[in-house]
């Protein structure tokens, strides 16, 4: 990142933290994993840890908006999870909706630009609306892009776009012959949006777990043992060092070999 385009505070914060303005990454997301198991080895409910959870995401998204970050996406519930017990997936969305609703203020005076990406089928009408309200209010916002990939996951994101794209060549406005990997990003859920180039994965789980299968091929990943309630700032700027620290030569050769 330029540093001309980052402020005397941003750039001081980075310094603080021991990160460099040029090594930053443009696009971090992050599963948010351990919530449950937090929660277990304190002898609580599963959903405290979800609750201490959300702490967490309002200190991540805090924190990549100081550090100018340009766009964060968090795994917050995926199409595999509508699996778990019916009154734990009625309190993750409750939990969602309170949090849509008392992060707005938060949104605005950040000036966060709020995305969502995840198929709406299936998400309950309240939660739709929210959503949507938040998209709505932060539209013309100018800062970090926040992505919730809410009812998730990366196979259904690919099955909807090829479907998108045989639709097209079926009406005859699309030749399969013209059909390349933009052509294929563009139908995305995605679509607009810079590939990660960090994937944070907490609770030590070495997996993908079906998040942003197309689009992180090139990202580097930093797993950490640290579940994520425990996730903050500090662990934060570890993972963006380690990420600072990394060639990325994308298929290609070192210069320097």
């Amino acid at each position: 990142m330029p540093t001309s385009t980052l402020n005397a505070e941003t750039l001081q914060r980075l310094a603080d933290a021991g990160l460099e303005p040029a090594r930053l990454p443009r696009h971090v997301a992050i599963i948010m994993d351990g919530n449950g198991r937090w929660a277990r080895e304190r002898g609580l409910p599963r959903i405290e840890g979800h609750r201490r959870g959300v702490q967490s995401v309002r200190t991540v998204v805090e924190e990549g908006c100081r550090l100018g970050l340009e766009q964060l996406t968090l795994y917050c519930l995926s199409v595999e999870n509508w699996k778990r017990p019916e009154a734990e997936l009625k309190f993750l969305m409750r939990l969602l909706r309170q949090y849509l609703l008392q992060e707005r203020a938060e949104i605005m005076e950040q000036n966060i630009r709020f995305t969502t990406i995840g198929r709406r089928a299936g998400l309950p009408t309240n939660v739709l609306a929210d959503l949507d309200e938040n998209v709505r209010i932060s539209r013309a916002n100018t800062g970090m892009n926040l992505c919730l990939a809410v009812n998730y996951g990366g196979r259904t994101e690919l099955t909807d776009a090829v479907r998108s794209l045989a639709e097209q060549v079926q009406q005859g406005a699309l030749d399969p012959g013209a059909i390349d990997e933009e052509t294929l990003n563009s139908a995305l859920y995605t679509a607009g949006m810079p590939d990660p180039d960090l994937l944070i994965r907490t609770a030590g789980e070495m997996r993908i777990s079906n998040y942003l299968l197309w689009q992180i091929s090139y990202a580097e990943l930093y797993i950490t043992d640290c579940y994520w309630p425990d996730f903050g700032r500090p662990q934060l700027h570890e993972a963006i060092r380690v990420f600072a620290g990394r060639r990325r030569r994308f298929g290609g050769l070192d210069s320097t070999t």
